[in-house]
């Protein structure tokens, strides 16, 4: 298993790395994805002792927050270097809510220079746009006829954000079949996400076990992958409540890519507990633990072992904050230079996409036999 823990990864380097999908390296690991894929669609037999197949997306929804990067993105940029990885900017998703046509593609270019921005490298991952893929929507239909209504009713995201509104988009309720079909196109072997997608994950491994079960071997079961620290970074001001792009406010929220004295006037205005003594304690002292979280994750420690250096809440504010700071200076530096390049993020996600569909097209041609629909 690729650790997924604190430990703290190599700064990206400054400024896009050049050299791009097209490369030598790059068709080395598509003729390679190629030769993993037997003439069914299957991933060939030596392949699982090769490189873990790793899948995971996000949503083209405002800018990175902090508990993005920390509780997913990061551990991508590590996972990139020891498997063969797909990341996906899940726009189709995104369609659940309202989203203006200019803002949403607006959206999802930026969202492609936040990721590159953060560390993923082209050369050695797949980065691409959902809806690029056309595979997805048809695996989707297919997830649809296998999972049930009770299930889908089930789960907690649905019933959180439909709170009884009949106008609720059916995309919605069925946001997590299209969430299965994006995993498992991809003969995915493991999958990081955050915690609030547990549910989702476990849905997908279920699935996969029935369509099994019913039309024989055809996906491969996924795993989840959760970050020991830093998994649910939460609200500065409400440290009950995770940190969140649509729920809290602007005063919580830490944006990766925002100035650092904005940073650092949110952490000192983090909300803290009564007392003055600084322990790890979520229960009893969540803004403290917060706070701790926070400079663990930054620093590559653990929420216990940075609790013991400190006695007042006011030093351990000062330090987190400038802990985030420094953490997220190489990120800002690069997306600053990527932003003057809009033509190489374009490159990226198209090739991407080719790449992405060579595999994913493999795999829906094997669902569609396995479930009898008749070959063109």
């Amino acid at each position: 298993m690729v650790p997924a823990g604190p430990a703290r990864v190599a700064d990206p380097p400054l400024g896009p790395r050049r050299v791009t999908p097209s490369g030598a390296r790059s068709r080395r690991r598509v003729a390679l994805r190629q030769a993993m894929l037997d003439s069914t669609g299957h991933r060939g037999p030596y392949s699982s002792t090769l490189m873990a197949r790793v899948f995971s997306g996000i949503q083209p929804t405002g800018d990175m927050q902090l508990g993005n990067y920390l509780g997913a993105v990061r551990s991508w940029v590590e996972d990139q270097h020891v498997a063969d990885c797909l990341f996906c900017i899940v726009d189709l998703h995104a369609l659940t809510e309202e989203q203006g046509p200019a803002v949403l593609r607006a959206r999802t270019l930026r969202k492609a220079t936040e990721l590159l921005a953060c560390g993923l490298d082209p050369d050695v991952c797949t980065l691409f746009v959902q809806s690029h893929v056309a595979s997805h929507t048809q695996l989707a239909w297919l997830m649809e006829c296998t999972a049930s209504f009770g299930e889908l009713r089930r789960m907690t995201q649905f019933k959180d954000k439909s709170d009884g509104r009949e106008g609720v988009r059916v995309g919605l309720f069925t946001y997590p079949c299209l969430m299965a079909a994006d995993i498992l196109l991809y003969d995915t072997d493991r999958v990081p996400v955050g915690d609030d997608q547990r549910q989702h994950l476990e849905l997908a491994r279920d699935l996969a076990v029935r369509w099994n079960s019913r039309y024989g071997d055809t996906f491969t079961v996924p795993e989840a992958v959760f970050p020991k620290t830093g998994a649910r970074v939460m609200d500065l001001q409400d440290p009950t409540s995770k940190m969140s792009k649509s729920r809290g406010t602007p005063q919580g929220r830490i944006d990766v890519f925002e100035d650092p004295a904005a940073i650092t006037r949110k952490v000192m205005r983090a909300v803290t507990d009564a007392g003055a003594d600084v322990r790890y304690d979520p229960a009893a002292k969540p803004g403290v633990s917060n706070l701790l979280e926070l400079l663990a994750v930054a620093t590559g420690s653990t929420p216990t072992a940075v609790a013991g250096d400190y006695h007042q809440y006011g030093a351990l504010k000062t330090d987190t904050a400038a802990a985030i700071v420094e953490l997220l200076a190489p990120l800002r530096e690069r997306v600053a230079e990527l932003d003057g390049d809009p033509g190489f993020v374009h490159e990226v996600i198209a090739k991407g996409a080719a790449t992405a569909a060579t595999v994913a097209e493999a795999v829906l041609s094997r669902a569609q036999r396995a479930v009898g629909l008749l070959e063109r």
